[in-house]
């Protein structure tokens, strides 16, 4: 079975040797770059499978990396999670908005991050949700809750949720990509479009009504804080 390999790039020694410890326990390879610069040279010759990314980085910051990744098609596939200190809601905002597939505040728990690791690379090797159970095509299962895109259907416990066309589009969206976080002007973008002239803020208002309307499965939505939404991974219900 091939190794999986995980790119662990901080410019703090002792995290890089607890990051190192506890990823090589279970079971991943790693390597190590202690600034931006060494990381886009290793990446020149070895592409890992996963970027764990600090965003304060001596000269070339952790933003930079990520949007010179994103915007190389060779590497723009990589999944890139983000470490950052906790409060700096703009930078994750921007680094979501880079591309990044989800983000870890500092100090983290070890366990946390492990399975926000292992959630990543799942997405990345299977190019869908492996924790959501699609029946068939167009179908997505999560626990009680179908979506049905062939019929533009959500039903819960069997019973239909009376959504409007974006709250479909939208809880479709969310549940097509879940454990990954998304900004308010992501969604914006991705359910109503880039011309649309709705503010972001008004995401909260249609994330309300739609929590409003899915009952008991209201909590598969989940709020960042000042960030945006995510919903749940499999692994959390």
């Amino acid at each position: 079975m091939r190794q999986e390999k995980i790119l662990v790039v901080d410019d703090e020694k002792d995290i890089v040797e607890l990051l190192q410890y506890n990823l090589e326990k279970e079971g991943y390879k790693i390597t190590a770059a202690s600034s931006g610069e060494e990381c886009l040279e290793k990446i020149k010759t070895d592409l890992p499978d996963l970027i764990l990314l600090d965003l304060m980085l001596p000269k070339i910051d952790g933003l930079e990396v990520s949007k010179i990744l994103k915007n190389n098609p060779q590497t723009s596939n990589i999944p890139i999670i983000m470490l950052t200190a906790k409060g700096a809601e703009t930078d994750i905002v921007l680094g979501l908005e880079l591309g990044a597939d989800d983000y870890i505040t500092k100090p983290f728990k070890v366990r946390e991050l492990l399975a926000r690791v292992k959630a990543v690379l799942r997405r990345r090797k299977n190019n869908i949700p492996l924790y959501l159970n699609l029946k068939e095509k167009g179908v997505i299962q999560f626990k009680d809750l179908v979506i049905d895109s062939n019929k533009y259907q959500a039903t819960l416990k069997g019973q239909p949720l009376n959504l409007t066309s974006l709250e479909f589009k939208l809880l479709k969206f969310l549940a097509s990509n879940p454990g990954k976080v998304f900004t308010r002007e992501q969604l914006l973008n991705q359910v109503w479009g880039e011309d649309s002239f709705i503010v972001d803020r008004a995401i909260d208002v249609h994330i309300r009504r739609l929590r409003q309307k899915l009952l008991t499965a209201s909590d598969y939505i989940i709020t960042i804080r000042g960030v945006g939404y995510r919903f749940k991974e499999f692994e959390e219900v």
